[in-house]
């Protein structure tokens, strides 16, 4: 599990981690896996760990007072998981976190990231670089739900994110991008006509 999680992060530094570096990651993440539709985060509970998904794909959504859920993220391998809010000001998470394939994860601590961010160059390299690609990506977003047509969102979503899109099934990325799997349907049968 270690080695794909050093693999990633060599993308984001020059340099290559040391045998100390590697020692230390070690000793600070948590090997885990969940079974498919089990749940590493459960609303009302505190994110006490983010996990990097090493194998697997994993969802976070909220649920409405009708029952109706919103997709908030997906994840694949490579990508981390977590409730950033709740994991950095120790409050109860709104969102539900599940594996939605078999999942091997390493979990890390927020003390755990703090200390490899001091520690490590690669690790410290590697939040700064994801911190700059969240936001712009989160702008991205937004922006999109606030004023893109449903077939312009789907557009996008496909050219940015194929991995997501082979991954989960029609109602969760309808969900994912704000309109329901009527519209996707209708999009998605529009576009392959053309």
């Amino acid at each position: 599990m270690y080695d794909a999680f050093f693999d990633y992060l060599s993308k984001f530094s020059s340099e290559p981690l040391s045998d100390d570096d590697k020692a230390l990651i070690r000793r600070t993440f948590i090997p885990s896996k969940l079974r498919k539709r089990q749940f590493m985060l459960q609303a009302g509970d505190q994110c006490k760990y983010f996990a990097f998904i090493v194998k697997g794909a994993m969802r976070m959504y909220s649920v409405d007072d009708k029952g109706t859920e919103h997709i908030v993220r997906l994840g694949v391998e490579n990508w981390w998981m977590g409730d950033m809010e709740s994991f950095v000001m120790f409050l109860p998470s709104p969102y539900h976190i599940e594996a939605w394939e078999h999942c091997e994860l390493l979990y890390i601590t927020r003390e755990g990231a703090i200390d490899l961010q001091k520690k490590v160059l690669a690790f410290c390299e590697m939040k700064q670089q994801l911190d700059e690609r969240n936001h712009m990506a989160n702008n991205r977003r937004l922006a999109s739900a606030i004023s893109a047509t449903a077939a312009k969102r789907y557009t996008d979503f496909i050219e940015c994110y194929p991995e997501l899109y082979k991954r989960f099934p029609q109602h969760i990325l309808a969900s994912y991008l704000g309109i329901n799997k009527d519209t996707l349907s209708r999009v998605k049968r529009q576009r392959y006509q053309k």
